[in-house]
């Protein structure tokens, strides 16, 4: 809700603290350049918002997540040096950073308030968490204290991501007799997470009659996407404000200090749909790999399907189409229908468009291999062969031009291993990887409603490799619909295989796509990285041996 004129009155009378939200995108092991950041953001927060304290995500100082650059020699002399600098420039406001922080020999995930020159308080995350992606415990000790700081006199505590989600580092501080907690947060993006996110907060404000102020990492790094949606309750559990997801920027909230730190609040966002929330992670998650790794632009293989047709408009989407180069590259099985649609496709996103026909290296090729192949009858090779020829042609535009190759395998495929290594797996970054096929034809329709670039066919018409005539995906696998539900248990929810029978489905449905997951890991290992969006995607959620003989089923 917007602010009242009895609001505005009060904030007249009482005293009151600007906090502002630095929801912004570091880039990991810029050090020097993390730093410059957080000096630029403060004094901005204090032009434009009049901020007492800006508060940064957690570990701004490094990126998150810094992974084994933190056992680097040199770590502890980049940081002194960053503090320093931070030290030494005269910030108009208090500040609260992420930074690592080595003190008796081991290292802790740290957040420091930092006001006129001085570090004014340090916390230590008491939780630094080891599940799904995390792995923090290879590198953090766990701290133990609270930190309560005063800012403009008011009592504040200060805790980092996971602390908020366990029992105990927030309660200690309301205990202690915090008005306010400031939580630093880098939580990577999946399906649902912002709703989990405010569900927590409103009860950890409510059930501690505190305000919390969660600020949460902004950007793409490799195959995480870091969301924002930096948020505020007041000490009754309500929301009082909501920064945009996926959007940088510094987001000022003012706190009344009477009883409570009563925060005034802001207009509610609309809630984004399932489909619009994905398609920001995607094209977040495309043009910070891309632009953080200095590719000059990305090229991809533009078959005519509802794969390379979403991909396309997500590359288009994040670069701009001069970056973008679509290649459509036929062969005697590509129908005159793929033709037309890619092109067409192409033509709407204005995006540089080639035909390359395969058929004359796949021709070379066959004629090479006849004397080994003499005797044997046509398979799968011969189908991979086309695959790997497409392949080639990508990677040799890529070496040429400085184009990243983005694969458009989706989630469904990379499970089953409906893929070519060195084909249709080649290149740098599978913008789908983490995106079932059913998910994936919601996407193609929810970006037509923003403007119609993929032809109606390609989402309606049924998927097809196009590497055999009359080839149709669902000839070789389960339909798509009853595919995903079995794959969402066993990969995502790691149901047995009777248990997923148990659950409705044809045994020999669930057996085959069982195996198939299993015995594929070999190929993921081998598979570009692409942008995370469940919880449980293929990279590092998910970590199975490929030699192995555990049975399917119990």
């Amino acid at each position: 809700m917007s602010q009242s004129r009895e609001q505005e009155s009060a904030a007249g009378q009482a005293g009151t603290l600007n906090v502002v939200m630095a929801q912004i995108d570091f880039l990991v092991g810029d050090i020097p350049g993390n730093t410059r950041l957080v000096i630029e953001s403060t004094r901005r927060a204090v032009q434009d918002h009049g901020a007492d304290v800006v508060v940064f995500p957690e570990l701004c100082l490094t990126g998150y997540p810094p992974e084994d650059l933190l056992l680097r020699p040199s770590l502890d002399l980049r940081l002194d040096e960053a503090l320093e600098t931070l030290l030494a420039a005269d910030l108009p406001a208090a500040i609260v950073i992420g930074t690592p922080w080595r003190e008796g020999g081991l290292l802790y995930n740290a957040a420091l308030v930092i006001a006129d020159g001085e570090v004014r308080g340090r916390y230590y995350k008491q939780c630094p968490p080891n599940y799904q992606v995390f792995d923090e415990k290879r590198y953090f000790a766990a701290g133990g204290e609270i930190c309560l700081t005063a800012i403009k006199g008011i009592p504040v505590g200060v805790t980092v991501c996971e602390d908020v989600w366990r029992d105990g580092p927030v309660e200690d501080a309301a205990a202690a007799g915090a008005k306010l907690i400031l939580n630093l947060n880098a939580s990577p993006y999946d399906i649902d997470k912002q709703a989990r996110r405010k569900a927590l907060l409103e009860r950890k404000a409510r059930e501690n009659q505190v305000s919390i102020v969660y600020v949460n990492l902004v950007g793409g790094q490799d195959e995480l996407v870091f969301d924002g949606g930096s948020m505020v309750f007041d000490h009754s559990g309500e929301q009082a404000m909501e920064a945009p997801q996926f959007t940088e920027g510094l987001y000022p909230v003012t706190f009344l200090v009477e009883h409570h730190c009563q925060p005034l609040s802001q207009p509610a966002l609309p809630e984004p749909s399932l489909e619009q929330n994905v398609y920001q992670a995607l094209v977040l998650g495309v043009r910070d790999y891309v632009n953080k790794n200095g590719f000059k632009s990305v090229v991809l293989g533009l078959s005519g399907g509802i794969d390379s047709a979403v991909t396309l408009a997500v590359a288009v989407d994040a670069l701009g189409p001069e970056r973008v180069r679509a290649v459509m590259m036929p062969f005697r099985y590509t129908s005159s229908m793929s033709l037309e649609d890619a092109e067409s496709q192409a033509q709407a996103l204005n995006v540089h468009y080639d035909v390359f026909s395969i058929e004359p290296m796949y021709d070379s090729f066959m004629a090479t291999l006849a004397a080994p192949f003499e005797g044997t009858s046509p398979d799968t090779t011969e189908e991979n062969l086309q695959a790997r020829l497409r392949g080639v042609l990508l990677m040799s535009l890529s070496n040429k031009f400085g184009a990243l190759v983005l694969t458009t395998g989706n989630k469904s495929e990379m499970a089953v291993g409906y893929s070519t290594l060195y084909g249709d797996m080649a290149g740098g970054f599978d913008v789908l990887k983490d995106v079932p096929k059913t998910l994936v034809f919601r996407l193609a329709r929810y970006r037509n409603t923003v403007s119609a670039v993929i032809p109606e066919r390609v989402i309606t018409r049924p998927p097809s490799a196009e590497l055999a005539p009359d080839q149709k995906d669902e000839d070789s696998l389960p339909d798509y619909d009853v595919l995903d539900r079995i794959l969402n248990l066993y990969v995502e929810r790691d149901y047995s295989a009777d248990a997923i029978v148990a659950a409705g489905f044809e045994r020999a449905d669930v057996e085959r796509v069982a195996r198939l997951v299993d015995i594929n890991e070999y190929k993921r290992r081998q598979a570009p990285i692409g942008v995370r969006i469940t919880e449980r995607g293929f990279g590092k959620d998910r970590r199975y041996p490929i030699t192995n003989k555990w049975k399917i089923g119990k």
